[in-house]
């Protein structure tokens, strides 16, 4: 019974035992593991730590450049992008002051702004100049920031710095576009009308007189559709350098469009007298210097200008206003000839709304078909009518027959005349081809008067064929009248093409003739037909022997390059009698009949 309850007690103090021992061991297990995690966070705490210190030091060694230093701006540390940047190493730079940097353009009160900013919100940034090792001052961003102690002292500073020399030239190269002329390097339109509002607003505090110059150069549009584009780019250059010798310091010169430049003159005189004659001076020096042969690209041009002046005062209105009325007189001066300068009057301002309307009534007349040919016969010596010549007259619906004479010129200058002339050609030969179908007719040629600007274009010679294949008429009816300024510039390019219309059967015939250019060298390579006499050679022929003279040197000239002579303004039988003695054997004029809209 004793030895029983003793194994009973034995085996009860085994279990016990047994299973304190169990519990020691789950407990050792659970504290091994919890020393596990405890080390696994460690080491990734650890990682964690390193590779935000990794990054620091590549974000450290960044393009921008960095430099740390202590509360009293002496540099602990800087990056390699510092050394870039400023050309301080990093043994040079360490313990010196951020001074070290300073350009001198800033005063002490730009410093003390920053540091301000500094102490109350532990952030500065912005733009600011400073110099490099080498002297050299440069635009740079840099952003500072205050780190300070849990206790709020500042302990350090910490800056970046980038290098906006690129970006500053790249902003400056913006604005320069915004305000200047990209091919001559001139003030643009827009940097003249600031300036000139600037200079409104400066006259009212003082008395004296400011003038404008508003220049268009004189058949730049022919020398720019003969030459091409290049030449006219490299005209403008030359001239914008000759402009430029012109002027005083402070003053402005502007390419105000095309061929078109404005010269502001400031600051001249008290006295409008004195004013206007040292504006004189400026515009006859101007006149001078732009009428001297250009050398383009070893080619040989001519040009002059047409300028308009106009003086104002702190009474003057608007820069606007101004720019209106120096234009009215630049247009004075060019409806003068060219070549000259002209002041405005305010009589001018009814010129210039007067041709304006003009124009806008001329494209409306060309949409709606206002205009229509009127035709003058040409005649033998024997009387025979041998053909016509087409003259274009405007059917105004309110101002009744408009002549050439008052929208011809206009059409030049505006360009319509390249639209104008595309119908008289086409109008010419429906005629031809109405001509050819009826009795009596089909022997008659038709001349058609061409511009210099419209014989220039491109597609000319596409035109002249496509018009004479659409009506099918015989080439050789049509006769295209020329004009001696076809032969200032690119004569090789008007000898091309008009070869290439008579190897079709056109005829050419050169219009008043003795009247402009006249050059002999090229007179004989022409493929010409014929020569007219102009009218003002006619008109007092018998009276006037200089005349008769060159009247009489035109019709040899003709006959001995083989030439067929025609005068134009034949109103007497004494002048035809004179021209026939001469050889002259066909004639055109008031004699023979008046244009009309049918050809009898």
């Amino acid at each position: 019974m004793l030895a029983t309850l003793s194994f009973i007690l034995a085996m009860l103090a085994s279990t016990a035992f047994t299973l304190k021992l169990v519990k020691l061991l789950r407990e050792a297990r659970e504290q091994k593991q919890r020393l596990k995690k405890i080390i696994c966070r460690q080491r990734a705490k650890r990682k964690l730590v390193e590779e935000d210190l990794r990054i620091a030091a590549i974000a450290f060694e960044a393009q921008e450049g960095m430099v740390i230093t202590d509360e009293h701006r002496n540099i602990l540390r800087v990056n390699h992008a510092f050394t870039l940047i400023t050309g301080y190493h990093r043994e040079e730079a360490l313990g010196k002051q951020t001074s070290l940097l300073k350009s001198g353009l800033h005063g002490a009160g730009y410093y003390e702004d920053m540091g301000r900013q500094l102490d109350t919100n532990a952030y500065w940034q912005g733009e600011i100049w400073n110099r490099r090792k080498n002297g050299e001052v440069y635009p740079e961003w840099l952003t500072i920031t205050a780190v300070k102690n849990p206790s709020g002292k500042v302990i350090n500073y910490v800056a970046t710095m980038l290098d906006i020399t690129q970006r500053k030239a790249a902003e400056a190269k913006l604005e320069h576009l915004a305000y200047h002329d990209p091919l001559t390097g001139l003030a643009n339109r827009r940097l003249l009308i600031d300036r000139l509002q600037h200079s409104l607003l400066a006259k009212s505090r003082s008395n004296l007189y400011g003038a404008i110059l508003f220049l268009d150069l004189d058949n730049f549009k022919t020398i720019n559709d003969s030459s091409g584009h290049g030449k006219g780019d490299m005209l403008l250059q030359v001239a914008a350098k000759r402009l430029a010798h012109s002027i005083r310091k402070g003053d402005t010169l502007a390419r105000h469009g095309g061929d078109e430049f404005v010269l502001l003159l400031e600051e001249l005189s008290d006295n409008i007298r004195e004013t206007a004659i040292e504006t004189q001076m400026i515009a006859t020096k101007i006149l001078a210097d732009l009428a001297a042969a250009y050398d383009l690209d070893h080619a040989e041009f001519h040009s002059s200008a047409s300028i308009g002046i106009t003086l104002f005062d702190k009474q003057s209105t608007s820069a606007e206003e101004l720019l209106k009325q120096v234009e009215v007189a630049m247009y004075e001066a060019k409806s003068s000839g060219g070549n000259t300068f002209r002041f405005f009057d305010k009589d001018m301002l009814d010129i210039v709304n007067t041709r304006a309307a003009l124009e806008a009534d001329m494209r409306l007349g060309l949409q709606q078909e206002q205009f229509v040919l009127y035709y003058q016969p040409q005649v033998s010596s024997t009387g025979q009518v041998t053909g016509a010549e087409a003259l274009v007259r405007w059917q105004h619906p309110q101002k009744g027959l408009v002549p050439p004479c008052n929208f011809i010129p206009l059409a030049e200058e505006s360009g319509l005349i390249i639209s104008l002339g595309a119908w008289i050609l086409k109008t010419a030969c429906a005629t031809l081809a109405a001509w050819q179908k009826t009795a009596g007719k089909q022997h008659m040629t038709l001349a058609v008067n061409v511009s210099a600007r419209q014989f220039r274009q491109c597609d000319f010679v596409a035109q002249v064929l496509g018009n004479i294949a659409h009506y099918n008429i015989n080439a050789s009816k049509l006769k295209l009248e020329l004009t001696e300024s076809l032969l200032i510039d690119n004569i090789e390019e008007t000898i091309d093409k008009m070869n290439q219309l008579k190897a079709k059967g056109v005829g050419f015939s050169l219009d008043d003739f003795g009247t402009g250019y006249s050059s002999l060298s090229y007179l004989k390579r022409l493929p010409l037909d014929q020569l007219k006499i102009d009218q003002s050679f006619v008109r007092d022929i018998v009276s006037n022997n200089n005349d008769a003279v060159i009247t009489r040197t035109i019709i040899a000239l003709g006959q001995s390059l083989g030439l067929a002579v025609i005068a134009e303004g034949v109103e007497t039988a004494a002048q035809r009698d004179f021209l026939q003695q001469q050889g002259c054997l066909s004639y055109q004029g008031y004699l023979y009949g008046k244009p009309s809209a049918d050809l009898i």
